[in-house]
């Protein structure tokens, strides 16, 4: 079982770096890679990061990568593997910023900062649980569908025991993800800043 389990791991480490890199190449060209493109691309690089290339390397890159970066959330994957879909729309900042809120509460209390351990709360708790269920539904009510599968997959990803991890916390939260949604709110608000501006100047009286 433990095997298998980590077969899963490096397979969906190795999709993420394919992914990672796609995303990447797209920003720094400022291109637009054509969706059949990416596809091949993906399998491409998948199989690179997740096959041992010999020589020096006796493991995969992507057990590389995960030795540094630990295991990642459900969440996390599902929003950067829905990034190089057609028509991917970015994440809300009405999901960032309850994240981010929530990421800057959970890591301090879990790191023994108080006498509250929210991480205990991942071990089947159903107020944690229900909680998690009533945000999808705010995710579905403001009209953030894509949000709403993903805590859906992230759940019964953790209720299949899908990764070696029985905490609810590790399917749906990492450091890479509430670090993201950190500096999200800061960029949101420079770039509303920027538009505002750019208004001003467009429509200034001549």
């Amino acid at each position: 079982m433990t095997s298998y389990l980590q077969l899963i791991a490096l397979l969906e480490m190795s999709l993420t770096c394919a992914v990672v890199l796609i995303i990447l190449l797209q920003k720094l060209a400022s291109l637009e890679i054509p969706f059949v493109a990416r596809v091949a691309l993906v399998l491409l690089l998948t199989n690179l990061f997740f096959w041992p290339l010999g020589m020096s390397l006796e493991l995969p890159l992507s057990a590389y990568v995960r030795g540094v970066t630990g295991d990642l959330s459900v969440v996390t994957m599902l929003l950067l593997w829905s990034a190089i879909l057609p028509s991917a729309k970015k994440t809300p900042l009405g999901f960032k910023v309850p994240l981010a809120l929530i990421a800057m509460v959970f890591y301090p209390f879990a790191l023994g900062l108080g006498m509250i351990d929210p991480y205990a709360w991942g071990y089947g708790s159903i107020s944690f649980l229900i909680a998690v269920v009533l945000f999808a539904v705010i995710c579905g009510l403001v009209g953030w569908v894509k949000g709403v599968w993903i805590l859906s997959f992230a759940i019964i990803a953790w209720a299949a025991h899908w990764h070696e991890s029985a905490n609810l916390w590790d399917y749906l939260l990492d450091p890479f993800l509430a670090i993201w949604a950190l500096f999200a709110i800061p960029n949101a608000m420079y770039l509303k800043r920027r538009e505002k501006a750019q208004s001003g100047y467009l429509f200034r009286a001549g």
